[in-house]
C-alpha cells in the first residue's frame, strides 16, 4: 500500500547524504530480488518514467509502479520524463499506483498544474531542471516543492561523465533554497553523472541526495558503498 502521509518527507535524515536508488539500474529479470537486496540501504526508491518523446528512453510503466509498490515499504519517487500533452494523466496514473513524490521538469509548459495536481493526489511535489536549464527557472515553483532534482547529464541517457556546470548549478540552487524563510525543506537531489569521484563535490556543494544507479547496484559490496556514502 501507499504511504499515506508526507511525513515520511520529514522524516529523512538530515545528517547525513541520501541515496535514492534509481530501478533503471537494477536487473529488470531480477527485479523483486533486486528489491530485497537494497531494502536495507536505500533511502528512496527512484524510478524513472520516460515516454521516448521528451526523453529519448523508453521506461517504466504504472504497474509497475504498483507492484514494486506492493513489494516495499520504502518510499517511491517518480521522475517524469513526458511531453506536456500526458503530463498530468502520467501523475494520476504514478499517483494511483502508489508514488509517493512525483517529479516533473522545469521545462513542461505546464508544469505548474502538474505539481497542483500532484499536491492533490497526495504526493509530495518535485521539481527537475536539465543541465542546461537555467537555474532560475526554479524560482517560481519553490514554494510548492518538496524535492528538486539537478540533471548533470543529457535527459535520458545512461553513463555519461558530469556536465562541468553541475557543481556551481547545485551551489546555485543551495543558495535559492536557503533564501527562503520558515518554510518546509526542500531535498536538493543530483541525478547523472554519479560516480565515486563525483559524489563528493556534489556533496560539498550543498546535495542533500543523490541518484544512484550502477555505484549502488554495480558495487561489489554494497554495505560498505553506503557506508561510504553516509559518511562524506
Amino acid at each position: 500500500m501507499r504511504l499515506r502521509s508526507l511525513d515520511w518527507v520529514d522524516q529523512l535524515p538530515t545528517h547525513r547524504l541520501i541515496g535514492e536508488f534509481s530501478l533503471w539500474s537494477a536487473n529488470p529479470l531480477r527485479l523483486a530480488d533486486e528489491l530485497v537486496r537494497i531494502s536495507p540501504y536505500a533511502d528512496v526508491l527512484h524510478i524513472d518514467v520516460a515516454d521516448g518523446a521528451f526523453s529519448p528512453a523508453l521506461l517504466f510503466f504504472p504497474d509497475l509502479v504498483a507492484a514494486v509498490r506492493k513489494a516495499t515499504s520504502l518510499p517511491i519517487h517518480v521522475h517524469l520524463m513526458v511531453r506536456d500533452e500526458i503530463l498530468l494523466s502520467q501523475v494520476d496514473q504514478f499517483a494511483s499506483a502508489g508514488a509517493d513524490a512525483i517529479s516533473v521538469h522545469a521545462e513542461n509548459a505546464n508544469a505548474d498544474d502538474a505539481l497542483a495536481r500532484i499536491a492533490e493526489r497526495g504526493a509530495a511535489p518535485g521539481l527537475v531542471l536539465q543541465v542546461g536549464t537555467p537555474i532560475e527557472r526554479a524560482a517560481p515553483f519553490l514554494p510548492r516543492l518538496r524535492f528538486l532534482t539537478l540533471l548533470g547529464t543529457a535527459i535520458g541517457v545512461k553513463g555519461q561523465d558530469l556536465d562541468p556546470s553541475a557543481v556551481a548549478r547545485l551551489n546555485a540552487a543551495r543558495t535559492a533554497i536557503e533564501s527562503r524563510s520558515n518554510a518546509p525543506r526542500i531535498w536538493l537531489a543530483a541525478d547523472g553523472g554519479i560516480r565515486e569521484a563525483t559524489v563528493p563535490r556534489l556533496r560539498a556543494a550543498g546535495a542533500d541526495a543523490v541518484v544512484l544507479g550502477s555505484l549502488a547496484f554495480g558495487a561489489p559490496n554494497l554495505a560498505a558503498r553506503v557506508a561510504w556514502l553516509h559518511g562524506l
